[in-house]
């Protein structure tokens, strides 16, 4: 299956029907998160993004690989015991794919940081865990999907608190949440920390508003995928 457009919007369109529902769920158990937290807590919000995304590598569940985006799916690490991540592909001892779905919505200010910092440690982590002889002998490959909410908190510039000692990035000057997003995944690809990354913006209870870069979009997602999938069907014929 080869997802379309119109395929990530009603799984974007279902990330808010999801959001929605796991608060109503907290609500109505007594058990309700600060802010938007009981929103994204429940686990689920993501689940149609992440089923779209898992089915892509179903050609090689015809040749033996295991596909997991369910539960509970860690893999080692190497300053770490180990992570969780939301897609993972096997194939025999082989790690063939590993993806990471994010989301955020509100509290930019506060969790942007964490965000960065989680998808740059997750990708060195994995990778030193490779060099190690961790998770196989092949190359693995990874990628991280994005969600943003289009508002005026992510699409402002952003008003830094603190001069930093050391000039910085000039392209980090005057920027916004979503710029900073575009920065951080396009160079993360660039460097090699990802194979493919994937950033999508989009409005309150919406579908796909807009891909702010043409190579961490839906489309290149899709063709990096499809590339790996047939690396595998090559490697196990």
């Amino acid at each position: 299956m080869t997802p379309t457009f119109d395929d990530y919007d009603t799984a974007i369109r279902a990330f808010w029907a999801g959001r929605d529902l796991q608060a109503q769920r907290q609500a109505e158990s007594g058990k309700i998160d600060a802010g938007t937290r009981g929103q994204v807590t429940g686990g689920q919000h993501l689940g149609a993004l992440q089923d779209l995304i898992a089915e892509q590598f179903a050609p090689l569940e015809k040749l033996g690989a295991k596909v997991r985006r369910t539960g509970i799916i860690p893999l080692p690490g190497y300053y770490r015991r180990a992570k969780n991540w939301d897609i993972v592909v096997t194939y025999k001892e082989m790690l063939v794919a590993a993806i990471e779905c994010k989301s955020q919505s509100g509290s930019f200010g506060n969790n942007s940081n964490n965000r960065i910092e989680e998808a740059i440690g997750t990708a060195v982590d994995l990778w030193r865990a490779y060099e190690a002889g961790a998770v196989g002998t092949v190359r693995p490959w990874l990628g991280f999907v994005f969600v943003l909410e289009h508002c005026e908190g992510s699409t402002q510039p952003v008003r830094d608190s603190g001069k930093p000692l050391y000039p910085i990035d000039p392209e980090f000057n005057a920027s916004s949440y979503t710029t900073r997003y575009q920065l951080l995944f396009q160079r993360l690809v660039r460097e090699r920390l990802y194979d493919a990354a994937c950033l999508i913006s989009t409005e309150k209870g919406q579908g796909i508003f807009g891909e702010p870069l043409a190579d961490v979009s839906t489309h290149n997602l899709t063709a990096a995928i499809s590339g790996r999938v047939a690396y595998m069907q090559g490697l196990i014929q």
